[in-house]
This record gives C-alpha cells, sequence and structure tokens, in this order.
C-alpha cells in the first residue's frame, strides 16, 4: 500500500502530490483539467504533459516506481521498466499503476510539448494538490486539433464553460483563465 493510501488519499490525489513532491514539471490536461474547470464529465485516468529534459524524466520514473508502472493493455509478461531512458525513446506512454491509470502525453496536439502547452496552463487545486492545468482555451484548442469524436463532444461544454467565464469578467482581461 502506497504512502497515500494510508493517509486516506485517492489514486488521483496520491498521484498528484508524488509528482509535486518529486519535482516533476507536468501540466494536467484531458478529463482531470475539464473537470478542475467545472466540467461534469467523469474521467479513469490522469493525463499530463510532461517536460522531456532528462533531469525531469528521471524524476518522473522515480515518483512512479513506487506504484509499479506498467502498460496498459499489454500482457505482464512483457518486459517493461519504466526510467529516464525508456522516456526519452518515447513520446506518449499509457500506464497503469497502482493507483490508477496515467497517459504521460509528450505533445498535446493543436498546442504542441511541454513548454507550448505550460504557455496555456494556469495554477489550480485539483483533490488538495495545487498544479499547473491547462486552461479552458488550451483544452478547447486541442480538443478542437485531435479531431476525435469524443474530444468534438466535449467542445460544446468546455466552450460553454469559457463563455460562463468570460461573463464573470475574465473577457476583459481575455485570460480565460490563463496565468
Amino acid at each position: 500500500m502506497g504512502r497515500g493510501e494510508e493517509a486516506g488519499m485517492t489514486g488521483l490525489e496520491t498521484l498528484l502530490k508524488t509528482l509535486g513532491e518529486a519535482g516533476v514539471q507536468f501540466v494536467v490536461i484531458g478529463g482531470v483539467a475539464m473537470y478542475a474547470h467545472g466540467s461534469t464529465r467523469l474521467t479513469r485516468d490522469l493525463d499530463i504533459c510532461y517536460e522531456r529534459s532528462p533531469a525531469n524524466l528521471e524524476r518522473l520514473a522515480r515518483a512512479l516506481s513506487e506504484y509499479h508502472p506498467r502498460l496498459r493493455g499489454v500482457s505482464d509478461s512483457v518486459a517493461f521498466c519504466l526510467d529516464g531512458r525508456a522516456l526519452s525513446r518515447g513520446m506518449n506512454f499509457t500506464l497503469s499503476t497502482d493507483l490508477g491509470d496515467i497517459d504521460l502525453i509528450g505533445e498535446v496536439p493543436g498546442l504542441g510539448q511541454h513548454p507550448q502547452v505550460e504557455h496555456w496552463a494556469t495554477t489550480v487545486e485539483v483533490e488538495g494538490t495545487l498544479c499547473r492545468v491547462l486552461s479552458l482555451r488550451g483544452l478547447i484548442q486541442s480538443k478542437r486539433a485531435s479531431g476525435r469524436p469524443r474530444d468534438l463532444e466535449a467542445l460544446r461544454e468546455l466552450e460553454a464553460l469559457a463563455d460562463l467565464e468570460q461573463g464573470s469578467g475574465d473577457a476583459e482581461s481575455g485570460t480565460y483563465g490563463e496565468e
């Protein structure tokens, strides 16, 4: 049992806290980011866009190691070791851990890699942890660029949330939740 579970934390809480405490540079994207902005859609995994420097790749791999990361949808008989070297050789990884599923995304459609995604991020509290989260405008741009039916379907709700946010005073600044 991981340290977060002992404290009564959910898997998502523990994953976010673990990544933050390890100093991993990342931005929450996908369903958890949508939820942080008021979406009612449920998600079963944590999607992050991670910074790809060698030091950050090592921090990310070390942070997840306690929770036995393995490739999702691949037989356990296939050898896999998540380390900085493995992360440097790929871009996107869909993993299962003892705490739940996490998708490591190296490049977000319509936005780019971590430095560009970070530009679209804002600091938000998610499950008790302050972290960088993709803004509504960033979510809208990435969902539109991906073109997947489920992402296009999510656009209606995201645009409605952006309209609500714009009506609450952010329209004059043009930030839509960005810092």
